[in-house]
């Protein structure tokens, strides 16, 4: 009997292994996906997404199908102390939960139980085609080589154990959580950071209470225990309660607690006020501790990613938001290998970027962890969390309060940075032309592997105000932005610019989609490659941008992906174009932007007359693309 043949294998339909379907699917990739599980997540698992996970899912165009669930929003987190003389809690203040010095276009975290986030992924899948195998397990791989186009051999099996498969695949990735069979197969160790030296129960349910901020996130410091409130969709509430610690006298980290004792355990916490429940819609008791896995891959075949690769508190609210980036980062890379326009080599970077933000992860929840478990000094001992000081005078706050706020930004999803390698140009980089711009330097505010600065902007063919970061959906292809200045100032310029991506060999050219002369007129992002889409942003007013006579044939071509820079921003509020001064760039010579496709700037390079500017491009793309490019060898790392 022959076996059947796919792309990828992926075990595990939570939040990680259902991203990375969805992007595949969409690529057109041939998938089998299984789960454990008869059905989705019914109740309670992961519900927090921040505001860079909720830009990923609207430049998935999922956003909506989410908002639809009609989820809490937290725009701010109360901090709630031991009030003097033993009369229980109080609140010492509030702080914004994505402070406005991140500029984020959604300032707020998303509460919505992970099942109804999972079938917004499920209904996008069978849309393309895929459908989840249910309950089917795994129960071996090999990567035998035996096919070298599909060298992993995986067999699964029914749940109840009445049907077995054998598959054969390109690729196999394991989203399976923390108890993975895949991990422990490829005996891929597990780094924890500290002992677990905390308990804690977490319920989700329905509560009548006098507690003034029960809508709002709450850290919560009593001297009878700890409690964070998170304000959930229908009238939920999340409860998180400290149920044991290390210092406890008769510490155990297995202990349990009923559903009964940690309410009781919840009211004296909350004292002076009163709580309730209606109803109990889930429950469940878990100790705090960090572990990472020592590798994500051995062999760029067999990949894991998730819970199965990071352990962590959830009080942080970073679980399923860092899978979300696992799955996206691995995603386009596969999906650049497997097209033809990558080199294998680019696959060792999903462990490298991936793993060193779920080190800073981990490092940021043990210390985060800890404090949120220890009692809190009164409200008597430290000043007030929301008092901002004037003059000489200093405030002296807690320092759970403290490492909240200088924590925002990672908490957020923004403060994800990727160290410098292929994809993100440095100086050591291969690629050496001075027109390259730096952040080091000062010639440019974007630091490659980090996320574009947001920016609004006047599209020109129909005079809508738009997200310029949203306008390329997540479709697997680097965003080129051309910044061009004053048209005036650039004319020559961005038509030498053209004329150089128009040559033969050019990193452009190079991957021209074979069925070019069949397209559709109305294709907007990707006329020309499947690799690239081109923006083109001008220092102007949208009425005295006339497309197809300011910009050379190839440029015009993306005749929805051209704007007026000429929407005042606040954070740049003396700048004639704000999305030039945002990027760094002059507002007359402007500058290009190449951003990978997960939305990471990869360089930026000056805007000159001349092939200088696709000249240094050639050059960066030459170092990780599969031909060689500008005419010259091909440069790696």
């Amino acid at each position: 009997m022959s076996i059947e043949r796919y792309d990828i294998v992926i075990v595990g339909a939570g939040p990680v292994g259902l991203l990375l379907s969805t992007c595949l699917a969409r690529w057109g990739y041939k998938i089998k996906h299984i789960d454990m599980r008869p059905v989705p997540t019914v109740t309670g698992r992961a519900d927090g997404i921040q505001p860079r996970s909720l830009d990923l899912l609207r430049n998935m165009g999922l956003k909506r199908a989410i908002m639809a669930n009609e989820p809490a929003k937290v725009y701010e987190v109360a901090f709630w102390d031991p009030a003097e003389n033993s009369k229980g809690i109080h609140r010492t203040g509030t702080w914004a939960s994505c402070p406005k010095f991140i500029d984020a276009r959604y300032p707020f975290t998303t509460l919505l139980h992970q099942g109804l986030i999972e079938r917004v992924f499920i209904s996008d899948l069978e849309q393309n085609g895929v459908k989840i195998q249910r309950p089917w397990r795994i129960t071996g791989f090999s990567s035998d080589g035996v096919d070298k186009h599909h060298p992993v051999e995986v067999s699964i099996a029914h749940v109840d154990g009445d049907k077995e498969e054998t598959i054969r695949a390109k690729y196999l990735f394991s989203g399976e959580g923390a108890r993975s069979f895949v991990r422990e197969q490829l005996k891929v160790g597990i780094t924890h950071k500290d002992p677990i030296a905390h308990v804690w129960g977490v319920m989700d349910g329905v509560v009548r209470t006098n507690f003034p901020d029960i809508k709002m996130k709450c850290t919560i410091h009593s001297d009878a225990g700890s409690i964070m409130v998170i304000p959930r969709e229908a009238n939920m509430v999340r409860l998180y309660i400290q149920v044991a610690s290390s210092t406890d006298a008769d510490w155990d980290p297995r202990k349990t607690a009923t559903t009964d004792q940690v309410q009781a355990t919840a009211k004296k916490i909350l004292a002076p006020y009163w709580i309730e429940w209606d109803r109990v819609e889930w429950y469940s008791v878990y100790p705090i501790g960090q572990g990472i896995a020592d590798r994500y891959t051995l062999d760029e075949r067999v990949f894991m990613g998730g819970d199965c690769c990071h352990t962590h508190s959830p009080k942080a609210g970073q679980g399923m938001n860092t899978a979300f980036l696992d799955a996206q980062n691995l995603a386009w890379k596969i999906h650049h290998v497997e097209s033809g326009f990558a080199d294998r080599s680019i696959l060792k970077s999903y462990e490298s970027e991936r793993k060193l933000i779920a080190e800073n992860l981990l490092n940021f929840d043990a210390q985060y962890a800890k404090l949120f478990s220890q009692r809190q000094p009164s409200a008597g001992e430290v000043g007030p969390a929301s008092k901002h000081p004037t003059g000489d005078e200093k405030v002296d706050e807690n320092e759970f309060i403290k490492m909240f706020k200088a924590s925002c930004e990672f908490t957020s999803g923004y403060g994800v940075a990727y160290n410098e390698n292929i994809f993100n140009w440095s100086d050591s980089h291969p690629a050496k032309s001075p027109l390259f711009l730096s952040e080091k330097a000062g010639s440019t505010t974007q630091r490659p592997g980090r996320i574009l600065s947001p920016a609004t902007v006047t599209r020109v063919a129909d005079a809508n105000v738009v997200h310029l970061e949203q306008e390329i959906p997540l479709n697997g292809s680097y965003r080129i932005y051309l910044f061009a200045g004053k048209p005036s100032v650039t004319k020559k310029a961005v038509d030498d610019f053209a004329a150089n991506l128009n040559k033969k060999g050019s990193f452009f050219s190079s991957y021209t989609r074979p069925d070019v002369s069949q397209l559709d007129y109305h294709e907007q992002h990707n006329p020309h490659s499947l690799f690239f889409t081109i923006n083109t942003i001008y220092n102007a007013h949208r009425p005295d941008i006339e497309v197809r006579t300011l910009l050379p044939e190839l440029l015009a071509r993306y005749f929805d992906h051209v704007y007026a820079d000429d929407i005042w921003d606040q954070r740049v509020p003396n700048a004639k174009a704000a999305a030039h001064a945002k990027m760094g760039l002059s507002e007359d010579e402007g500058g290009v932007v190449i951003v990978r496709p997960d939305g990471y700037v990869g360089c930026a390079v000056k805007l000159v007359e001349g092939s200088g500017t696709v000249d240094a491009l050639n050059d960066y793309f030459a170092s990780f693309c599969t031909k060689s490019l500008g005419g010259g060898e091909r440069a790696q790392l």
